[in-house]
């Protein structure tokens, strides 16, 4: 079967009969060529977006929500200049992934003209996505064999070394030089033996719905797998704009009703601070007319948070760019950095000794469907040859307890470890 030559309508009933087998094989195909490829679903949505870049590079971008084209951006939390690498829709799939209900799905691609290079790669992986398609091969994204190998530069740091640098940050407090600072380590664990990577995005899907959970591969960054309950900007169809604080954490247990949780002054103090920081950047492009709502308790998957959400119409305050105005001056917001931002910039770099590259940087749809959704990448992971790197952080504050934090970081990287 010719996949190019398809209707919409033929493409809806063939992809609805193997859909897990069509996300696993274009996820394949894309490592196997070298195209940068990002699997999401929006939080407490069943439809799963998936789109791959045809050129031969990963584009460097500034995250310009209102002129960018259709696409999904990825930022590390080291950005310099609001620069994102950005992945075109150049082949865009949108569908569900369960098993059990068919499936109305799209397939197309960009109408304008492709480069000649550009063409020859589309026309390969159109011929070997439909040659795994109508073979009778058994297809388990085993991957190891097309992920990277181990880096050089990963590094672990020890729960010792990790309280000392709480310690510090306390100090430092104390002298004024922040009110704030968010510590962050990774972890590496082994993959299991059967690990499939596109299954495994669909379990993430299953267990948080409320979450932003993604899937991307590029050269340029390594595949990561994340589920994250931090919108950083949001614009939708109607042009209304939100985003949130987000900030305090402790484990869920047995809690139902999110009403009677108690929060401590430490985690009700650092939630208000990054309320204040996403005030403060209103009140620098002069926007004072904002709905605030909360705080919260909100839960995410295994944990609480407290949570405020502010939106805005800008089509009101006549302010179409607000998107990427606030999109700059959030990132990298209180709530994954610290408060005043240089300060514990600096302290960060001295400290952790790390690059946390895309943990805490930002990721989402660009204008796809008339909307732009970004997230603050938590709760994520990086898949190496074998092996998957965790990351986590806790947010330091006068009151921190060392031991406290370092337990805090454990927790929130059982998120993503209890999946696997």
């Amino acid at each position: 079967m010719n996949i190019d030559s398809l209707t919409k309508n033929d493409l809806a009933i063939f992809f609805t009969k193997e859909r897990l087998k069509l996300i696993s094989s274009i996820f394949y195909l894309a490592q196997k060529q070298a195209l940068p490829i990002a699997i999401w679903q929006l939080p407490q949505q069943k439809e799963i977006n998936l789109v791959i870049d045809f050129s031969a590079s990963l584009r460097q971008v500034q995250t310009d929500l209102e002129e960018l084209a259709s696409g999904f951006v990825v930022s590390p939390f080291a950005n310099k200049g609001n620069e994102a690498w950005f992945i075109g829709a150049d082949l865009h799939w949108q569908g569900t992934i369960d098993n059990l209900t068919p499936a109305k799905v799209n397939f197309s691609y960009r109408t304008e003209q492709y480069l000649s290079e550009e063409q020859q790669v589309k026309t390969t992986f159109l011929k070997e996505l439909n040659q795994l398609l109508v073979s009778n091969l058994p297809f388990s994204a085993a991957l190891q064999d097309i992920l990277p190998s181990l880096p050089n530069n990963n590094h672990v740091i020890s729960e010792l070394d990790f309280e000392e640098n709480v310690v510090e940050a306390i100090k430092e407090i104390s002298k004024g030089t922040f009110r704030k600072v968010v510590l962050s380590r990774s972890k590496m664990i082994d993959l299991p033996a059967n690990f499939e990577v596109v299954k495994t995005f669909g379990k993430v899907c299953e267990v948080y719905p409320h979450a932003f959970v993604s899937l991307i591969s590029t050269t340029e960054t390594g595949t990561w797998l994340g589920a994250t309950p931090e919108v950083l900007v949001s614009v939708d169809r109607h042009k209304i704009f939100r985003t949130m604080a987000l900030a305090g954490t402790q484990a869920r247990g047995n809690q139902t009703n999110l009403s009677e949780v108690m929060w401590t002054q430490k985690e009700i103090e650092e939630q208000a601070l990054v309320s204040r920081y996403i005030i403060n950047c209103l009140k620098k492009i002069r926007v004072r007319e904002f709905e605030e709502i909360g705080p919260k308790t909100v839960a995410s998957g295994n944990l609480l948070h407290l949570r405020t959400d502010f939106e805005i119409d800008t089509d009101e305050i006549n302010f179409s760019q607000l998107g990427t105005v606030m999109l700059e001056l959030l990132h990298p917001t209180s709530a994954v950095c610290g408060m005043p931002k240089e300060e514990a910039l600096k302290f960060i770099e001295k400290h952790e000794k790390y690059d946390r590259e895309l943990y805490s940087g930002y990721l989402g749809q660009v204008n796809m469907g008339g909307e732009s959704n970004i997230f603050v990448n938590l709760r994520c992971m990086q898949l190496l040859d074998g092996k998957a790197v965790l990351y986590a952080g806790a947010g330091i504050t006068q009151d921190s307890n060392p031991q406290k934090e370092w337990k805090e970081t454990e927790i929130k990287m059982n998120t993503m470890q209890a999946i696997l």
